[in-house]
């Protein structure tokens, strides 16, 4: 009987595989299903959770999802306050690392690596140092609000104003929202606190997908951007019919990186109180780490990584969907092939003379 083209090679290479397979069941897939236990247990983080605990369903999901009480309003209160950081930090620092990458992409630029350092440089600092220092700026008699004081504008005290920067305008919303949140609180906006959290993560991260970005645009080829130019494209149209396009790959990766990274942050909230003032600042990863190492609920805890983790794969599909390459059908492929054929042909004219 044959055994194939390759022979034995199958099992050679199930043999070399096999090490990382059991490395990634035993510290990966086995936690994880642990922890889904967990959620549907009544563990309170003593001994064993297989043997000091007992089954109780979706009854840890329905607290925080369904039941009226505490915990669906720490919920609602940590989600709201981490969907208005990903609305915002996520487009800033999109946009932010892309006008960063543009800039020390420029062959004019003198020090270009410097820059590149200078920019990258926040990234690989440590957050709890940055933390640090961005709680010293924001104080009330810090740097900040004495930078603000040269105005004649009293600075806010940052870390101490519960109210939402919207409160004023939405305050008199009524009804019942979700979650167990008034309408008025879902749209009362980030709180002062969380504002400085959000200027602290776009600070911290847009070096790293600024790279990421300036890889990208080293790889658009030069003849394309000169083949624009000879087309007369401007450069704002360059840009945004040439270049960015080509960038949809990169767009796509960093998107996606900051929309997990927002929503799993923590250490930040950790060293700001907690979620002071007021819950302002309670996001649902710290929420499920208070839950299950302070309030000794684990399966409760565990529920709420849970729905954070279903947030997270089901945002990413959208996002995944909105920017997915639409068929251009026949005609729109032929009309792409044209249009490249005229960039291509004017670019070797505008060479030869």
């Amino acid at each position: 009987m044959s055994k194939g083209i390759r022979g034995p090679e199958g099992r050679y290479g199930w043999l070399f595989v096999t090490p990382a397979i059991v490395i990634i069941g035993v510290f990966l897939v086995l936690p994880i299903l642990l922890a889904l236990y967990v959620s549907l247990s009544n563990w309170n983080g003593l001994g064993s959770p297989l043997g000091n605990s007992s089954f109780v369903g979706g009854a840890n999901y329905s607290k925080v999802l369904v039941e009226s009480g505490l915990a669906q309003r720490d919920f609602g209160t940590a989600i709201r306050n981490n969907l208005y950081y990903v609305l915002l930090v996520v487009p800033l620092q999109t946009a932010l690392s892309l006008f960063l990458a543009v800039q020390v992409n420029r062959r004019l630029l003198k020090g270009r690596g410097f820059f590149r350092t200078a920019f990258y440089f926040p990234s690989v600092t440590s957050s709890i140092a940055i933390t640090t220092i961005f709680i010293f700026l924001f104080t009330s008699s810090g740097a900040v609000n004495q930078v603000i004081g040269w105005f004649g504008v009293q600075g806010p005290n940052w870390f101490s104003n519960p109210s939402g920067i919207f409160s004023g305008v939405t305050g008199g919303i009524p009804g019942k929202g979700p979650l167990g949140l008034d309408w008025a609180a879902w749209f009362s906006g980030p709180s002062v606190a969380m504002c400085v959290l959000i200027i602290l993560a776009i600070f911290t991260t847009s070096g790293t997908f600024m790279l990421l970005f300036l890889a990208a645009l080293q790889n658009v080829g030069e003849e394309i951007e000169d083949a624009a130019s000879v087309d007369g494209a401007g450069a704002f149209r360059k840009f945004f019919s040439v270049t960015l396009p080509m960038l949809k790959p990169t767009l796509f990766t960093v998107l996606t990186l900051g929309l997990i990274g927002t929503w799993q942050v923590f250490d930040q909230i950790y060293l700001t109180g907690g979620g002071d003032p007021g819950k302002t600042t309670l996001t649902p990863a710290f929420l499920a780490y208070d839950t299950s190492f302070y309030n000794l609920k684990w399966g409760q805890g565990a529920a709420i990584a849970f729905v954070l983790f279903g947030i997270i794969v089901a945002l990413t599909l959208l996002q995944r969907w909105i920017l997915r390459d639409r068929d251009l059908g026949a005609s729109g492929v032929r009309r792409q092939k044209r249009a490249l054929a005229r960039l291509m042909r004017d670019a070797a004219a505008g060479a030869k003379r």
